[in-house]
């Protein structure tokens, strides 16, 4: 087995996943750019072995991996510090799996860099935490069930407990980075660009029906590969409560202000500063879960087949299913290579698993 680094481990995500690999029985090499953060990670755990590495430095990423090891990036946000360290995978022959949620950066992985990554016989997993491996298995079970006569899927991400939506630093730019720019939605049998926000859908989520907003997401991209007869798959994001009414007209003017350079270059200074790697607190987390649905639909709109998913909050989520995603790279699980999603690179019944030892399960 090759080595297992994790860049970036110092920030909050990357500190959550190194004691989630851990738990698995996995000793990472650790990497960052501050050497006094890792020695004091590294002690933390008993001592881990260390790399200093920096994203403006493309030599010291170079060093980080090579040929059949696995390199995992939390080191946001992706569309700023994500590309060099994806090249030194490649250029590495290292798999490579991310923590973004980044619309714009997930669909690069998958348009510019499949081909490279096949090339060099290895798996790109992007996008492999709570953004948005749960939305992929929950739909996918409920189009396993009914097959073709679903032609699209709606999926909806929520949050429930008094921890609500509290959010890290890194995902607070990251978010704010991927509002400057379209993703693509899979509408129409085919990919389409355009800016979140622009529909709104209600699902019933307990005894409550919440507002939803769509977001371009790595489903749009994933799911037609592996279900090819559907039509229309739809992401939303149910964070934002009575929030989400404004947000759909308020995104047609986002749309039109993005086009105008000064206005976009204006918006991306404002989010340009460092994190410090700070997030919500254990304590935080624990008073929050996550409840993920997926509705597989007929032409005619009739819902066919309904999942649901439910348990830990997404950052816990995330660190524990990277976890389990870079063991299962380690044991050879994913005979697939190239930029891939979590059912393709390794199944459903092992994601199935997958899910569940990181904290989220089907609901019956």
């Amino acid at each position: 087995m090759g080595k297992i680094v994790v860049f970036g481990a110092t920030g909050f995500t990357g500190r959550l996943t190194v004691a989630a690999l851990i738990s698995r029985g996995v000793r990472p090499i650790i990497a960052g750019r501050s050497r006094a953060k890792l020695r004091a990670l590294s002690e933390r755990h008993g001592g881990l072995t260390t790399r200093l590495a920096d994203v403006g430095d493309p030599a010291s990423l170079a060093r980080l991996a090579r040929r059949g090891d696995i390199l995992l990036t939390t080191v946001g946000p992706f569309a700023r510090f994500g590309e060099p360290v994806l090249n030194a995978a490649i250029e590495a022959g290292a798999h490579y799996l991310d923590s973004t949620g980044e619309p714009a950066f997930i669909r690069r992985v998958f348009t510019d860099f499949d081909a490279r990554a096949r090339a060099r016989a290895i798996a790109l997993l992007t996008a492999f935490g709570y953004d948005y491996v749960p939305g992929n298995l929950a739909a996918a079970l409920a189009l396993e069930e009914v097959g073709d006569r679903a032609t699209s899927v709606d999926i909806g991400y929520f949050t429930f407990g008094e921890g609500g939506v509290a959010v890290s630093e890194g995902t607070a730019a990251s978010m704010a980075l991927a509002m400057l720019e379209p993703g693509l939605f899979y509408r129409g049998g085919q990919l389409r660009e355009d800016f979140g926000g622009g529909r709104l859908r209600r699902f019933q989520v307990g005894p409550r029906r919440r507002p939803a907003v769509s977001v371009p997401s790595s489903e749009h991209l994933t799911l037609p590969r592996s279900f090819p007869w559907l039509r229309e798959v739809n992401v939303y994001l149910g964070w934002f409560g009575l929030a989400s009414y404004p947000m759909v007209p308020l995104s047609r003017v986002q749309a039109l202000a993005m086009r105008i350079p000064r206005v976009k270059r204006y918006f991306a200074g404002r989010v340009q500063r460092e994190s410090e790697g700070r997030g919500p607190g254990a304590a935080t987390r624990d008073a929050s879960g996550s409840h993920v649905i997926a509705h597989a639909r007929a032409a005619d709109g009739e819902v066919l087949s309904t999942v649901e998913l439910v348990g830990v909050n997404g950052y816990d989520y995330t660190a524990n299913v990277l976890a389990w995603a870079v063991d299962a790279l380690s044991r050879g699980a994913c005979a697939r290579v190239g930029a891939l999603g979590p059912v393709e690179a390794f199944g459903l019944q092992a994601l199935i698993e997958g899910n569940e030892a990181a904290g989220l399960r089907v609901a019956l």
